[in-house]
């Protein structure tokens, strides 16, 4: 058994328990890291293995970064819970840095959680939900795809549990457990069919592209266009909205707490509307309390007004636009037939290509249908029919197919 399992950091009644893991025949020995000292223990032990399960618990609701709240790891035949509120999470880089695979499951929101609070994600990472829309799925839940490929039932009575609460319940550790408990059984079972279809390379590339999907502190300069309302505003009020919006952001991030908590939305676009010059005009506008006419924040709203007013801005235009104009109807037969491709290749017609996807490859500019597996799925195809090689049918089952083309004269 490694060293660090006699370490006294498990939970307090007990150092470890050790549980049957359904369906799987093994036996599993459950810990609780709440030490940087039993952490490092860990992190050696686990990148002894070539593949290790990874899952986090977080919240934003109050903050807006996220607040990682619980790791979950579970490699060979250890399920590990550690506390970031009791540890420093940055403790787990080298193991997120070493050549380990890490198996996680709808892995968007985790890598974003991981590189605020660790500074690092997965060198390697293989994500169930993404794979298993290779295989015939559609953005599968973790319980459903358990339960589909392995048929265990997860309970998920816990899901929306406050994760910053300390003691955790049994119930809730039992929860966040069971989270990485299956992702090594569902990674063997997937990785077998992709196996068979040919496929391992193209969900490899899929998850090397979320992996490195940028993600950073958002623009404050365009976060006025997040703001459904904003969008319409003409003039002065759009320009104040946009320096109205920066400031919220810019505030929200220094002082963490949500975008709601320093200006609503309504509020925003109120005083976008009104371009106030005093504190008695801000206080006409729609969606403003008290809290904005006093003190400072008084003053940095009727600062940002004044920016805003002096602020031109120009909504960019989309350059595909009359190419989307003139070609609608082509936009929307291929992307008939590419969800129909998608859905007989059994494949999730959601990760092949978005209406931006194929635009800009009618457009002749950068598109992922002009790359990697979704080229080789469809991208070949429709530069044939762009070339005029091909054309698209209709088969007697009113199913859309490719056909060669007929030249001009032909009969």
């Amino acid at each position: 058994m490694a060293r660090w399992v006699s370490r006294p950091w498990a939970t307090p009644s007990r150092l470890a328990t050790k549980r049957e893991l359904l369906g799987a025949g093994v036996t599993i020995a459950e810990h609780f890291v709440a030490d940087d000292a039993a952490l490092a223990d860990v992190v050696r032990d686990a990148l002894t293995a070539s593949i290790y399960s990874l899952d986090t618990e977080f919240h934003r609701e109050r903050t807006y970064f996220p607040r990682l709240a619980l790791v979950q790891l579970q490699w060979g035949n250890n399920n590990v819970l550690i506390d970031p509120l009791a540890v420093d999470p940055r403790g787990l880089g080298d193991l997120l840095r070493g050549p380990g695979l890490a198996l996680l499951h709808a892995s968007q929101q985790d890598l974003e959680v991981m590189r605020y609070a660790v500074g690092e994600v997965p060198s390697r990472m293989f994500d169930t939900q993404l794979a298993a829309g290779f295989i015939g799925y559609s953005t599968p839940s973790l319980a459903a795809l358990v339960q589909s490929q392995l048929k265990v039932m997860l309970s998920k009575g816990d899901r929306m549990t406050d994760w910053m609460r300390r003691p955790l319940t049994t119930s809730q550790c039992e929860y966040a457990r069971s989270d990485v408990a299956y992702l090594e059984q569902l990674y063997e079972r997937i990785g077998a069919r992709l196996n068979e279809l040919g496929r391992s390379d193209w969900v490899a590339q899929a998850c090397e592209e979320l992996r490195l999907r940028p993600w950073g502190e958002s623009n404050p300069d365009e976060a006025w266009l997040r703001i459904k309302d904003a969008r319409a505003l003409k003039g002065v009020s759009r320009g104040v909205a946009q320096a109205l919006a920066a400031w919220r952001e810019r505030r929200a991030m220094a002082t963490n707490v949500p975008l709601r908590r320093v200006m609503s939305d309504m509020a925003l676009v109120g005083i976008a509307q009104a371009a106030p010059v005093s504190t008695e005009e801000l206080s006409h506008a729609r969606g403003v309390d008290e809290r904005y006419l006093n003190g400072s924040i008084a003053r940095e709203v009727l600062a940002a007004v004044r920016d805003g007013r002096e602020r031109v801005v120009e909504i960019e235009a989309n350059t595909h636009d009359p190419l989307e104009k003139r070609l609608r109807p082509a936009v929307t037969l291929v992307t008939a037939w590419i969800g129909e491709l998608a859905r007989t290749h059994e494949i999730d017609p959601t990760l092949v290509a978005t209406n931006r996807d194929i635009v800009a490859l009618l457009a002749g500019g950068e598109s992922r249908l002009a790359q990697g597996w979704r080229r080789d799925l469809v991208g070949r195809d429709i530069e044939k029919l762009l070339a005029g090689e091909t054309g698209l049918s209709f088969d007697g089952d009113g199913r859309l197919r490719l056909i060669p083309a007929k030249e001009p004269n032909s009969q």
